[in-house]
């Protein structure tokens, strides 16, 4: 692609990512008056993250503190108590205006009021929620509303393979659809694309989430943070009946499948995988307890909240039983577990498992860093903000409490969107990236089997307990392959080979940033193993 500006469109907001947060920036954005182009590289909502969010929104009822508390105890007290002080003051305003009164979206309710839901190391039931499916009844109507918004225009399956940048100002992004390349300029840039499940084996994420808004915005020169705090859901269906040896050569069953690989066919990286599926801390909410292969109940060991401890504790707990016995299972008996949630139960009939006693492992499922972000998205380049599960807002910390994503993308995403349409100046073109494509296409299945040495990597060194000598190891393969494809990058353009890129380049932040770490929350690393 030449730097020629001329065929070039121009906004006032170029928002990328189509899952709540970036919704959020492009409605809040729309109603000060912008003018909002929003690209997404989903062709159908269960595209984007958000419609994945199975337990629901936490909001703060009548006690703020409360949940204000939960989160920094969720964090291990590493979250930054002026973010949380934001998340909190703007939860209900946040939700009642956008997803009830705008959206209307029509949470569960018990006949005197919302259903309120309880999860993981909350202290009480707070959770507004649709079945266990919140997400999709959340995103659906959302992308609805801004498709007939006169201000906002929607491009599917679009991706943004580098952002243009002048001067340390960010002036928008090139874009990509079905293999033609075009800029769009913007006075303000919302990144919004979701998180990084695509860089493990095993994620509750879509196939689709490959790290690309913290990727372009670290080569653009901007700063991220808390790259080590990969989260690891505990209980995702735990598979198809294969088989591993764990190190103390017991087998352990039911583990969970590989993802669809990025850089597949597209119609594959398109498709939600059908093979496994996240089972909702609701679920233990409600009553359902963790047994192991010898039918033992083992959480009231591992935390005085048992089932209800942070997701890092019970998912190390769960691995630990998983390689000494073999397996574990969610008990659901102690709860009318179809009657309470209709669209699991339907996932387990679908695959033959039985309601009351579903297979479950640790999962990847939410990048608590990324892009360094203030309490309205701003990052440390001008004009370019970060809102979702791609920015660091300091809400997180090391771990994540249960149901607080949906809710910092709605917050974040409105205070971002509202504060990018104010910016002084509007749209200026300037000269483009030379995106090249002088050299021959590379050859079938060279971006999936990158992306398997990826993941391997990944699997074995940076996943749910780390030790110094793998981050090590891993580091040094990273740098390699990133090396590798940088190389290839250079003289083509092709969707899935910047999927690559990306996804090597937040492997190594994700790598470095953690040999450097606090060994806390999410980011485990063993230090008494030998190397």
């Amino acid at each position: 692609m030449s730097g020629e500006v001329d065929d070039a469109e121009t906004t006032d907001v170029l928002v990328v990512g189509s899952g709540i947060a970036g919704c959020s920036a492009a409605l809040s954005a729309a109603r000060e008056g912008a003018e909002v182009v929003l690209a997404t590289k989903a062709t159908r909502p269960e595209n984007a993250s958000t419609h994945w969010a199975q337990g629901g929104i936490a909001v703060t009822r009548d006690d703020p503190e409360s949940l204000h508390a939960d989160v920094l105890t969720a964090s291990a007290n590493t979250a930054d108590p002026d973010a949380v002080d934001v998340l909190v003051e703007n939860a209900n305003d946040a939700i009642e205006d956008v997803l009830i009164d705008t959206l209307g979206v029509a949470f569960d309710t018990d006949g005197e009021g919302f259903d309120y839901g309880r999860e993981a190391a909350h202290s009480e039931e707070r959770i507004l929620h649709v079945d266990a499916s919140t997400g999709q009844y959340v995103l659906g109507p959302f992308l609805s509303h801004l498709d007939d918004h006169p201000r906002v225009t929607i491009r599917e399956d679009t991706a943004a393979l580098s952002l243009v940048t002048y001067e340390g100002r960010v002036h928008g992004a090139v874009l990509e659809r079905e293999g033609e390349l075009g800029s769009v300029f913007a006075g303000a840039t919302i990144l919004a694309t979701g998180g990084i499940g695509a860089l493990y084996g095993h994620s509750t994420n879509p196939p689709s989430a490959t790290g690309d808004g913290i990727a372009m915005a670290a080569l653009a020169g901007a700063k991220t943070a808390d790259m080590a705090y990969v989260q690891f859901h505990p209980t995702a269906f735990a598979g198809d009946g294969a088989e591993h040896r764990s190190a103390n050569g017991r087998v352990v069953r039911n583990t969970v499948p590989q993802t669809v690989r990025a850089g597949e066919a597209r119609e594959k990286t398109a498709t939600p995988r059908d093979d496994t599926f996240l089972v909702s801390e609701a679920v233990r909410g409600e009553g359902a307890v963790l047994r192991n292969a010898d039918g033992e109940r083992f959480m009231c060991d591992a935390h005085p909240d048992a089932e209800l401890a942070p997701r890092d504790v019970v998912a190390r707990a769960v691995q630990r039983e998983r390689e000494r016995t073999g397996e574990v299972r969610l008990d659901t008996t102690p709860l009318d577990f179809a009657g309470t949630f209709p669209d699991l139960a339907a996932k387990c009939d679908e695959r033959g498992v039985p309601h009351d006693s579903i297979p479950v492992a640790p999962s990847e499922h939410f990048l608590c860093g990324g892009i360094d972000a203030d309490d309205r998205g701003r990052t440390s380049l001008d004009r370019l903000f970060a809102v979702g599960e791609c920015a660091r807002t300091g809400v997180h910390g090391a771990n994540r409490l249960a149901s607080t994503s949906l809710l910092e993308g709605l917050v974040w995403g409105l205070r971002a969107g509202e504060t990018a349409a104010n910016v002084e100046t509007g749209p200026e073109p300037v000269e483009t990236p030379d995106l090249l494509n002088s050299d021959p296409a590379l050859p079938a299945g060279f971006a999936r089997d990158k992306f398997t040495r990826l993941r391997t990597v990944m699997d074995e060194c940076v996943g749910l307990s780390r030790t110094p000598a793998d981050l090590r190891r891993a580091t040094a393969m990273l740098r390699r392959l990133k090396g590798e494809v940088d190389a290839y990058a250079r003289t083509r353009t092709a969707r899935d080979l910047y999927e690559l890129r990306n996804a090597s380049v937040v492997s190594l932040l994700i790598a470095r940033d953690a040999l450097d770490a606090e060994s806390v929350g999410c980011h485990h690393v063993e230090e008494l193993r030998a190397d």
